[in-house]
């Protein structure tokens, strides 16, 4: 749905997008994350028509940005901070978008009615907009980006100014949408973006630095696998360590003795090892008495840090 191939921005002489090429496939929810100023509003506004890139190529839907009009009909787009026309009530705020969208005046006040309701706008429908909560004035952009019922969403830090039950609700709706509808979304929100997304691509001085799932990101960012474990008798638990040694190349074991426990914490670079199961083996060969294995999944913020910061 989404191509982009060698993408570039400069101003001036700064690279603000370099090289930038991915892919985001139909009824797809993609995370776009990054550090500020790493380039993500200014993808998502090549992608949107708002700029054009210096080099490099894209398409929404096989249409080439090139062709902007076409593109804006399939796109609907959410900036980080919504433009509407405050002195306007949200009802006939929508009305206008919906005519610059050319929707049909025989279907644009049931289309109005629809985006209320995905978007819980009914209640302030007839409110001024500058009347309203940074929460609901980022709702009535939502609802203003879906109007025209476009194949493919562009949001740009959509849960700005909600609540965390209005986080969760527009997760929801994401997730709904993306039965449907092709979704590239930015947030600083990273548990967020992880619950929302299919996969995530983050990116760094305007270049791509990893994509994926959350777990093939943690292969990328040596997010890795790891596994706390408590053992009783020291001598088998030494044993039972050793054959963990032997059994995986690269693996990391911590450990320290307290009160005749044994506290270990282990580490391999492979997210996909079974630690657990090993380690359980691994102890009942030895004759150590297992009191805790619990395995513990690489965070994507500690990820995100370890890709940006270039340890990764």
């Amino acid at each position: 749905m989404i191509k982009a191939e060698g993408l570039t921005r400069f101003y001036g002489e700064n690279a603000a997008v370099k090289d930038l090429s991915f892919h985001v496939r139909r009824g797809e929810v993609m995370g776009l994350l990054g550090p500020n100023g790493a380039g993500k509003s200014t993808t998502m506004k090549m992608l949107t028509c708002f700029l054009p890139p210096s080099s490099g190529r894209a398409s929404i839907d096989g249409v080439g940005l090139d062709d902007a009009l076409a593109v804006r009909s399939r796109v609907g787009y959410l900036p980080e901070n919504a433009p509407s026309y405050a002195d306007l009530d949200v009802h006939t705020h929508l009305r206008f978008v919906g005519r610059m969208h050319a929707i049909p005046k025989v279907t644009l006040e049931d289309r109005i009615l629809e985006m209320a309701g995905v978007c819980s706008l009914h209640t302030v429908l007839h409110r001024r907009i500058d009347e309203l909560s940074k929460g609901y004035r980022q709702r009535v952009g939502l609802a203003a980006s879906m109007l025209h019922d476009p194949e493919c969403l562009i949001l740009d830090e959509p849960t700005t100014g909600l609540d965390p039950n209005q986080i969760v609700e527009i997760r929801h709706l994401v997730r709904r949408l993306a039965e449907k509808k092709t979704v590239l979304l930015s947030s600083h929100v990273l548990p967020e973006v992880e619950a929302a997304c299919d996969r995530m691509m983050i990116i760094d001085g305007g270049a791509l630095r990893a994509i994926g799932t959350s777990r093939e990101l943690a292969r990328q960012g040596h997010g890795g696998a790891i596994l706390h474990a408590r053992l009783t008798t020291p001598g088998e638990a030494e044993a039972a360590l050793k054959q963990m040694h032997e059994q995986f190349s690269g693996i990391e074991v911590e450990q320290y003795e307290e009160d005749g426990v044994v506290q270990v914490i282990l580490r391999h670079p492979d997210p996909d090892v079974e630690l657990a199961e090993a380690m359980f083996r691994a102890a009942v060969a030895s004759g150590a008495v297992l009191l805790e294995l619990r395995p513990e999944t690489a965070r994507l913020e500690d990820v995100f840090r370890r890709i940006t910061r270039g340890d990764a």
